[in-house]
């Protein structure tokens, strides 16, 4: 007999909300970060990972572009055993370490071809401007992962699996690089209305309301209540890929709810 306990009975479940997949969360971490650590398999004490900063950049897959020097201690881990893991994290909001999201890749890491140098040039130098001082020394070459498989974690309780031509085939979000102004923006300027759709979506009486993340399909809360504080995670009521797709839609959201607060009881 089995000893755990059945679900409470729920005559009204309600579907999780939409979230960008896994994937699409861990191409975008990789695609908003510059510098991440990376974990070669140690020459010197065979068997335990070594540890280094690493810049990159990434190629049109996904994939991380490394310019390293022969004489860097990852460069010859690599030439023994190619198997590595690169790990990148997204700042912490509020000095909350293990709520920010961070994604692994783990995967091999080999020199690429003479015939590939060009375009990797290109986006590395353009990810890395500073580079070009170095970027033709004979001492330095470009490598690059090929993925075997992602782990993300999106905070606590969020984390999966994520397999290689997934990671390949998805897309960072389109409102990656404008979200952290989008939350600095609703944060200073319009916590009412914060209030209000957190009440109003996610059916929290908060004191304050805090947006945390925001992607194309909705955004994250924190709602400080009378019961402590409380996540949620809000739907936008069409995608949005802009900006301005985002400020259109987050109006259209408070207007709705200001009127439906504003009618009686008996009108729903």
């Amino acid at each position: 007999m089995s000893n755990q306990h059945a679900a409470p009975y729920n005559p009204n479940p309600q579907p999780p909300a939409p979230e960008p997949s896994h994937a699409e969360r861990a191409r975008t971490l990789f695609h908003l970060a510059s510098v991440a650590t990376l974990s070669t398999v140690s020459r010197k004490q065979p068997g335990f990972p070594f540890g280094s900063l690493m810049p990159y950049a990434l190629d049109p897959a996904g994939r991380p572009l490394f310019l390293i020097s022969t004489m860097a201690m990852h460069t010859q881990n690599l030439k023994a055993d190619p198997r590595a893991s690169l790990f990148v994290t997204q700042p912490p909001a509020d000095g909350d370490v293990l709520g920010a999201a961070r994604a692994t890749l783990v995967g091999n890491v080999l020199q690429i071809t003479d015939d590939e140098k060009p375009e990797a040039r290109e986006l590395y130098l353009k990810a890395h401007p500073n580079s070009h001082y170095w970027v033709d020394f004979t001492d330095f070459a470009f490598f690059r992962l090929e993925p075997v498989d992602v782990y993300y974690v999106g905070g606590f309780g969020v984390m999966g699996w994520v397999t290689a031509p997934e990671y390949a085939s998805a897309s960072p979000d389109p409102l990656a690089e404008a979200a952290q102004g989008i939350l600095d923006h609703m944060n200073a300027d319009h916590g009412d209305a914060l209030i209000l759709l957190t009440k109003a979506h996610a059916n929290l009486e908060a004191e304050s309301a805090t947006m945390t993340s925001v992607d194309r399909l909705g955004f994250h809360v924190r709602a400080v209540t009378s019961a402590g504080i409380k996540g949620a995670r809000i739907v936008f009521s069409r995608e949005a890929t802009t900006p301005g797709d985002t400020r259109s839609v987050l109006v259209e959201m408070v207007k709705h709810a200001r009127q439906n607060e504003a009618l009686p009881t008996n009108a729903y």
